[in-house]
């Protein structure tokens, strides 16, 4: 299938679910308001953040996600942002 460069995502959802797939991954946190997902043969499985480090470090979450998806649903994986190293204050 040829893809364009650029597809809504109403479109894209049409075209992936006609292709058969049963699990869309996304870090698009909106979809769920945009698209009624109801009448989806897939599954929505969505990502808490974009940033690589962060998302390959919640790999096993969302391979659980991925394998606990049913046709329509939607799974949000939680990815809260590293916690910032505290700075040393100086001996005196």
């Amino acid at each position: 299938m040829h893809w364009p460069p650029q597809i809504e995502n109403g479109e894209l959802l049409k075209a992936v679910d006609a292709c058969n797939f049963d699990v869309f991954l996304t870090s698009d946190q909106n979809i769920k308001y945009q698209q009624d997902l109801s009448l989806r043969k897939l599954a929505l499985v969505v990502l808490g953040s974009n940033i690589w480090p962060i998302v390959r470090n919640h790999r096993g979450e969302i391979q659980a996600a991925i394998e606990k998806s049913t046709p329509g649903g939607y799974l949000f994986v939680e990815m809260p942002l590293p916690k910032k190293p505290q700075e040393r204050s100086p001996k005196r």
